[in-house]
């Protein structure tokens, strides 16, 4: 938000929304849902936390995302979690990626991450580096491969979110390797 720019804000109140408070840009308008019984104190406050958000998440968007910038993002997690046991030769950002979100080829040393996780969380993008980080040592979906993949805490996490985006965009969501030699994330 710009700080010398007003900000028209619409409240809805829904008498089928329970607990849950969500908010979106509708042009220059913010439109933020809250349930009907909240108070006009709740309603301020949940205002105020929900124009916060969108600013927050508005920064993280904006914020440049080069190729430069992934491979450092790279290597700091694989120092984190591999101990210099894997270390990938490039990584980068392509736009030709529709069905997966990532995808590597290990003889190479080779990562790539599909452009359409750049306006995600950051620990969303950085657990896609991570599975395709171990898949520059190991190329299947097994057992060992998901538990070096676990040593990323938000492993779970991520993995629900990137199925929640998968689903809501009807795109198949698979983890089984499209190539001997060549890995991916799927969706």
């Amino acid at each position: 938000m710009d700080p010398g720019h007003p900000i028209s804000v619409q409240v809805r109140r829904s008498a089928r929304r329970r607990r849950t408070v969500a908010a979106y840009r509708d042009g220059d308008t913010v439109v933020v849902l809250i349930p009907a019984r909240f108070s006009a104190v709740e309603e301020r406050e949940w205002v105020k936390k929900m124009l916060a958000r969108l600013d927050a998440r508005d920064r993280r968007s904006r914020r440049p995302r080069g190729d430069a910038e992934l491979e450092a993002r790279a290597l700091r997690l694989a120092d984190a979690y591999f101990d210099d046991e894997i270390r990938p030769v490039s990584v980068r950002w392509v736009s030709n990626q529709r069905g997966r979100w990532g995808s590597c080829t290990p003889a190479e040393g080779t990562i790539r991450l599909s452009s359409r996780l750049r306006g995600m969380p950051d620990w969303v993008i950085d657990y896609v580096l991570v599975h395709e980080l171990v898949h520059l040592r190991i190329p299947g979906h097994g057992p060992d491969f998901w538990e070096l993949v676990d040593r990323y805490p938000r492993a779970q996490r991520a993995r629900g979110y990137l199925e929640g985006v998968a689903a809501s965009a009807s795109l198949d969501v698979s983890d089984a390797d499209e190539d001997a030699d060549d890995s991916a994330v799927g969706a």
